[in-house]
């Protein structure tokens, strides 16, 4: 057995602040981008993917994964425009797959793509990490967002724990907050969180309003909708369609998630069963729930997976849970590896949500997006790789 995983990175384009001149120096094989300019539901045309395709490849690298295409708001809670945005959709993944780009990420998260409540959790040797703390999360929840009926959503405990915080909680940690959930987090990700946002509470409020009255099931029913559109489009261009976990794995803000579980991926894979319609592994957004044995999940859903996150968490049994070291934490990614170049071998996978460290916090990086500490990731990772191929285990 031979060891092959394609050693990937997500770079943010031109204006990144990581070269690819200096991924290419640190061992990276693939670039994982997108055409961030371009702005969500418009078509991704011909000659921009080849521009930049053609700018990725004269560093020596090539662009093996888009993250993401993403799926307009409007696709996902069914807006008179859904069918022109898929025709849209439609469109890119042929150019993509004219291109020769074949691995395509998307989410069908509402509203929010990922939710921490601190960009900047000092660990005890001094670097920092991301964190979710679900009292904090609850407070912005219940008093700042005032969403109607919130407190519902939480234990008799948690309400509890959430007065003791309202007693102490600080304006400037109010504001951090509202920050850290809707502005940095979303805002690099995002199209409805991108530029000078003045009042993100209430852009939020408007956003989360468009999702009254979809539940569970007529969010799947709109992502089926979605995927029976497109797949068939992906069939002919020869593209890989993979969809993300939700991160975290469980219902939010009144929010419907449909890509928590093992129930949830097999619902999904099931919806259009084709080899185009596949997985992204995210072991970060699955292991940051304790309801999901992440090894377990991989061996089940390896070969319809076309792209995997090596990122780990450790999960409190309250909810509460960070990034991870990449060789520790509920990831399992030595298994996870095994697993993969056993049953699917060769797939791109790239490491994520870095540590900050050493010099890192001067650079204003994107959130989870360090550059010294993905690259000591990637050492890790790398060693990982190393040992499964030695061992042939």
């Amino acid at each position: 057995m031979s060891v092959n995983m394609e050693k990937t990175w997500r770079w943010f384009g031109r204006n990144d602040n990581i070269t690819l001149d200096m991924l290419r120096q640190i061992g990276v094989e693939g670039i994982v981008t997108a055409l961030h300019e371009v702005p969500n539901g418009n078509v991704w045309t011909l000659e921009a993917i080849t521009e930049l395709k053609n700018y990725i490849e004269s560093f020596g690298l090539r662009w093996s994964v888009v993250e993401s295409l993403p799926v307009s708001e409007s696709i996902k809670f069914a807006g008179s425009d859904r069918d022109q945005l898929i025709e849209n959709y439609k469109t890119s993944l042929r150019n993509l797959g004219e291109a020769g780009i074949k691995t395509v990420v998307y989410n069908f998260m509402p509203v929010i793509d990922w939710i921490r409540t601190e960009l900047n959790y000092i660990l005890p040797d001094g670097t920092k990490t991301l964190f979710f703390d679900k009292i904090r999360f609850a407070y912005f929840d219940i008093h700042i967002l005032e969403r109607k009926n919130a407190e519902q959503d939480y234990s008799e405990t948690e309400l509890m724990q959430l007065a003791e915080l309202a007693k102490v909680i600080t304006q400037s940690e109010k504001e951090e907050l509202i920050q850290t959930i809707i502005v940095k987090t979303q805002g690099f990700v995002n199209d409805s969180f991108k530029g000078d946002v003045q009042k993100p509470v209430e852009l939020f409020r408007a956003l989360l309003a468009k999702y009254e009255g979809i539940d569970k099931q007529q969010l799947r029913e709109n992502l089926k909708c979605f995927l029976e559109a497109v797949i068939p489009t992906a069939q002919e261009a020869g593209v890989n369609l993979c969809i993300h976990p939700d991160d975290p794995p469980m219902a939010v803000l009144g929010l419907p998630r449909i890509v928590t579980n093992e129930e949830d991926i097999a619902w999904i894979l099931n919806a259009v069963d084709s080899p185009n319609n596949g997985l992204t592994f995210c072991a970060g957004s699955l292991s940051s729930g304790l309801h999901n044995n992440v090894p377990a999940l991989a061996r089940k859903f390896a070969n319809r997976t076309h792209f995997v996150h090596l990122r780990s968490t450790e999960v409190a049994e309250n909810g509460n849970f960070m990034e991870a070291l990449h060789l520790e934490g509920r990831g399992h990614l030595v298994e996870l590896v095994r697993i993969f170049e056993q049953q699917n071998p060769g797939l791109p996978m790239r490491v994520d949500h870095g540590k900050l460290m050493l010099d890192d916090g001067d650079k204003k990086y994107n959130p989870g997006y360090s550059f010294l500490g993905r690259m000591y990731a990637l050492a890790q990772v790398s060693g990982i790789l190393e040992t499964v191929k030695t061992l042939d285990i």
